[in-house]
């Protein structure tokens, strides 16, 4: 990577740059990029989905989270790049203690939201530097064979997986920004604008949106700025006459159109371009939370009766898989790659079956320590007796998004194999059974996840749970379970995922996830307040020749043996011959 780090600083001196900044985002600021906003991978090596490059003229940072730090060593050039973690050194005190005194520092306001702009600016003031936007992206200047953006057609998501018309979503919004006296709200997010009109695309690798700009107005109107070749009559018809299909060279223009007007925008996932337009155009810019993001979070019956139906039919591949990886992973000649591969096969036998959800991580050995570990043909390890295999994956389906990880021993397992394991069992289980009261966000209940590991003195540097999306992104909003605060309640209809884990470098790595629905609980005599709980929606075997069953509580055990009285009661009739005996013994109680 050295020719494209030394290309962008000779063309950041000829634009008399001192510095640029390499998010790995695109307009959008989605999670999820097409090839074409790749810039973070094409210029450093490194693959992961979230993360930003510093480039001065006499230094570089690459800057990623606990994910990815051991993917981040392992790709990227130490000798150019000095790695930080992103929480800990943020780039924006970085750039306080290294952008130099009186020089320009370059940001692509399309890349960064409005917020993260503002950090990156007082970082550099700090510094007694400028945080300059761009016109142009000096990187895309210098990248010759940049991908073409993707041309995806725009299809419909009938009412039966949505679960909700269109019209009835946009007459609920637009009744909320009356209230508010807002005008207009812009939207880029896309899965949100495809949630909203009731549609799904192909632009983005895993993720079933497509990339395209919207405008909600207080009567309910929407202005759709998308490229037209995507859309053909069929859907212009379903978005009907209160939607205004655009080009997406008409959306500069159309915020223009909104000064001296009320508009809401997002700081946090809004593109600074789209405020500074905002400002040039003399709107009152309200700054709220995208208002399509925590209905969007509530699944309706519908999404959640589709849900279920993905999730049984998801879970029948994964225990295939499991049935078939026990058979042939002993022999030894099993790798990463051909097991994932057998993985997708499984499920790809499904009619329904779209898309894989994200790129499967499937890890042996120490490779399962890297938690967002992506093989390659120069990472492809054998599973070999004696070692961990752990196998993160999930589907796209018309009416359910899936994501469950597993971990499997591969022949014997030492005492600290099991331990460990039990220690995440048993966090993973406490999540689980939880009944809380209404108004309690993820960040209240991250601990009951990590309170065994914490007391080993061990603990993980992920999040314990993500929202899940309906046939859109696997990890949405607004909703989490983290050690990060968060001032979101958990109401029922939202999906996350509960997945506490242990990675011990070098050797292995144990996540034990499944999905779960927030739902109403049954409240105890004399119950003060309302209770939520979780329904699990995930059903596979878990490892049970992992588990120490010496360190489980009465009722842990309780929990999973009738987890696993579930899943064998929903598949043994599915399954025959080998597949069926394996699933008895796999779910026997322990």
């Amino acid at each position: 990577m050295r020719d494209r780090l030394d290309a962008l600083r000779e063309e950041m001196a000829r634009r008399e740059l001192d510095g640029f900044l390499v998010p790995r985002a695109d307009a959008h600021q989605g999670e999820y990029v097409s090839p074409q906003d790749e810039r973070l991978a094409w210029l450093t090596g490194f693959g992961g989905s979230a993360g930003m490059a510093v480039v001065l003229s006499d230094r570089a940072a690459l800057f990623v989270d606990g994910r990815y730090t051991l993917q981040a060593a392992d790709q990227v050039d130490g000798d150019r790049y000095a790695i930080e973690h992103l929480v800990d050194t943020p780039p924006s005190e970085w750039l306080a203690r290294h952008a130099p005194n009186g020089g320009r520092i370059g940001f692509d306001p399309w890349l960064h939201t409005e917020d993260g702009a503002a950090r990156i600016e007082a970082g550099c003031k700090r510094a007694g530097a400028e945080a300059v936007p761009v016109d142009t992206n000096p990187l895309d200047a210098v990248w010759a064979d940049q991908p073409d953006p993707p041309s995806a057609a725009v299809r419909v998501h009938p009412v039966e997986y949505a679960g909700r018309d269109s019209a009835n979503k946009r007459a609920e919004l637009a009744a909320e920004l009356a209230e508010k006296t807002v005008d207009a709200t812009v939207l880029t997010l896309p899965d949100s604008i495809a949630w909203l009109l009731n549609i799904r695309g192909g632009d983005i690798p895993r993720t079933p949106v497509a990339l395209c700009f919207a405008i909600l107005r207080a009567d309910g109107s929407v202005t759709l700025f998308v490229d037209p070749a995507k859309v053909d009559e069929a859907l212009r018809s379903h978005l009907g006459a209160n939607v205004d299909v655009r080009t997406p060279d008409e959306f500069a223009p159309a915020l223009a159109g909104l000064a001296d007007k009320r508009v809401l925008a997002d700081p946090a996932w809004t593109a600074r371009w789209v405020f500074d337009r905002l400002r040039d155009a003399g709107a009152e810019i309200i700054r709220e939370s995208d208002p399509c993001q925590l209905p969007k979070a509530c699944k309706s019956e519908g999404e959640l009766a589709g849900t279920r139906a993905a999730h049984r039919r998801d879970g029948l591949a994964l225990t295939r898989f499991l049935a078939w990886l026990a058979r042939e992973a002993p022999s030894g000649g099993l790798t990463e790659m051909a097991a994932a591969d057998r993985l997708e096969a499984f499920r790809r036998e499904d009619g329904l079956f779209r898309d894989l959800s994200f790129d499967t991580i499937s890890g042996a050995g120490p490779n399962g320590a890297i938690v967002h570990y992506r093989v390659t043909e120069a990472t492809n390890r054998p599973l070999e007796p004696g070692s961990l295999y752990l196998v993160d994956s999930g589907a796209q389906y018309p009416d359910g998004t899936t994501d469950v990880t597993r971990t499997i021993a591969i022949g014997p397992s030492t005492l600290d194999m099991r331990r460990h394991f039990t220690l995440v069992l048993k966090g993973h289980i406490a999540l689980a059974r939880i009944r809380f009261p209404v108004g309690t966000s993820g960040s209240q209940l991250d601990v009951l996840a990590r309170q065994y590991l914490w007391q080993a003195g061990l603990d993980y540097d992920h999040g314990t749970g993500h929202g899940v999306g309906s046939y859109l992104s696997v990890h949405e909003g607004p909703q989490r379970i983290s050690k990060l605060p968060s001032a979101v309640a958990l109401k029922p209809g939202m999906i996350v995922s509960n997945e506490p884990g242990y990675y011990r470098t070098g050797a292995y790595g144990i996540r034990i996830e499944n999905l779960v629905a927030v739902i109403e609980a049954e409240a105890p005599e004399g119950a003060e307040r309302p209770l939520l709980g979780f329904e699990t929606l995930t059903l596979a075997p878990i490892d049970r020749y992992l588990v120490d069953r010496a360190m489980m509580t009465a009722e842990e055990i309780a929990w999973l043996d009738a987890y696993h009285r579930r899943v064998r009661e929903t598949y043994a009739a599915d399954l025959d011959g080998d597949d069926r005996a394996w699933l008895e013994r796999a779910t026997l109680p322990i």
